[in-house]
């Protein structure tokens, strides 16, 4: 089973932003299983925890903004890229500013700072996004097209009426070697008739020639280039960067023509929401990596829906062969109506862990039960439907009502108590 990853050590650097110019000190620390990635504001009071989630995201010019206000943090595609591309699922990055430095304008400097910390394996599954169709968005003239693939392939498309660019195309298979050889040091570009214009918007205040490729009508204005394909390859890291929003490694082929920050967070908050739908199925194999339960114990064998973790729906299909038949009444066999109680409570334990931080690492207890009361027998061939609600959350202690239904019909209800205990 593949693990969370997390930093052995911390690590920090220090520049300008590359928008708001301002000095910033951004510094890498492990991060519990499960917390993700988020930044920490040491500069601003309370030291706010600013997840990097596309709920978070705003629509801005140029760059990637988490949050708005004071609070902002502004131009974080580049360290997200390389959080994600070395396939970081639990990390904190700490700034005393409101911007990542710019560096040289490319993702090796942190990639280099996150290769020096160290991977810690910690507990816990890593959150996949798994791309089963095909899905198309659009924004502007940016076009993405997603479809399924074994790991996360990416192919970019870019257009720039310019001599030393014009129309540049390339794929890659992203894993943590591809991301930091090919496209880690890929540098940000502009160009300079737009200095002017951008600067009179407060963007790229902290740009030059030592961090951002320059662009006049001919060519590079200084130095040289990486790769001929610089341009596609920075687009593509930008990207990857923008893809991290996503809060979990997503398995898919990603086409991605002309791309921009607010077209990537568009596309990211679209399969969000698909995958907000399919995640109210759970089938057997989640539920296991869930529950304790397991043959003969394990009632439970699909959930249909989870609603805001404060209602769930799941089934469990009663057939001839559940072992209980061979001892109960087998002359006219009757489901124990304690069993519908358990594969209640089941269901309700799936909400529960739910419902609280670090689920991997918990179990549930059930405490007590209230109000028990059975209205009709069920028999091989019935279909168990439970409707669960989220009664009360009190610290680690849940409360939970239920009912249990076939064909419609109300066969047992129950109200239960249980107490959330890591494993």
């Amino acid at each position: 089973m593949r693990r969370r990853r997390t930093i052995a050590a911390g690590a920090s650097l220090s520049g300008v932003g590359l928008h708001l110019g301002t000095p910033c000190r951004l510094a890498f620390a492990a991060a519990k299983p499960g917390d993700g990635i988020a930044f920490v504001r040491n500069d601003r009071p309370g030291a706010p925890r600013i997840p990097a989630t596309a709920d978070r995201a705003v629509l801005t010019e140029r760059h990637t903004q988490l949050g708005d206000g004071e609070n902002a943090l502004h131009t974080v595609e580049h360290v997200l890229a390389a959080a994600v591309g070395l396939g970081f699922d639990d990390l904190t990055i700490e700034l005393d500013g409101p911007e990542p430095p710019v560096l040289d304008g490319s993702a090796r400097p942190f990639v280099e700072a996150l290769q020096s910390c160290g991977v810690v394996l910690q507990e816990g599954t890593p959150r996949e996004l798994v791309i089963n169709e095909p899905l198309r968005v659009e924004d502007g003239d940016s076009v993405y097209v997603a479809e399924p693939a074994a790991g996360l392939e990416l192919e970019v498309t870019i257009d720039f009426p310019h001599p030393l660019i014009g129309k540049q195309s390339a794929k890659w298979n992203v894993n943590a070697d591809t991301f930091a050889k090919e496209l880690a040091p890929a540098r940000t570009f502009g160009f300079l008739r737009e200095v002017d214009a951008l600067r009179a918007k407060g963007l790229i205040q902290g740009a030059s020639v030592e961090n951002t490729i320059a662009l006049d009508d001919a060519g590079v204005v200084s130095g040289t280039l990486r790769w001929p394909d610089e341009f596609v390859r920075h687009k593509a890291l930008d990207v990857v960067g923008d893809l991290a929003l996503a809060a979990g490694r997503i398995r898919g082929r990603i086409s991605a023509y002309k791309p921009s920050h607010r077209g990537t967070i568009t596309f990211v908050r679209s399969l969000l929401t698909r995958f907000a739908r399919e995640d109210r199925v759970y089938g057997i194999e989640e539920i296991m990596k869930v529950l304790p339960h397991r043959y003969p114990f394990l009632l439970v064998d699909r959930i249909l829906e989870i609603e805001d973790k404060k209602r769930i729906v799941g089934i469990k299909n009663v057939t001839i062969n559940e072992p209980f038949f061979q001892g109960h009444f087998p002359g006219d066999p009757i489901m124990p109506g304690v069993l519908i109680i358990e594969a209640m409570a089941q269901v309700g334990g799936m909400l529960f862990v739910g419902s609280v931080e670090g689920a991997a690492r918990k179990v549930v207890y059930f405490m007590s039960l209230d109000n028990v009361k059975f209205r009709r027998p069920v028999r091989p061939g019935d279909q168990l439907r439970f409707e669960i609600d989220l009664v009360q959350v009190r610290g680690n202690v849940c409360r939970i009502a239920g009912v249990a239904k076939v064909d419609g019909k109300v066969v047992a209800e129950a109200e239960m108590a249980a107490m959330v205990r890591d494993r």
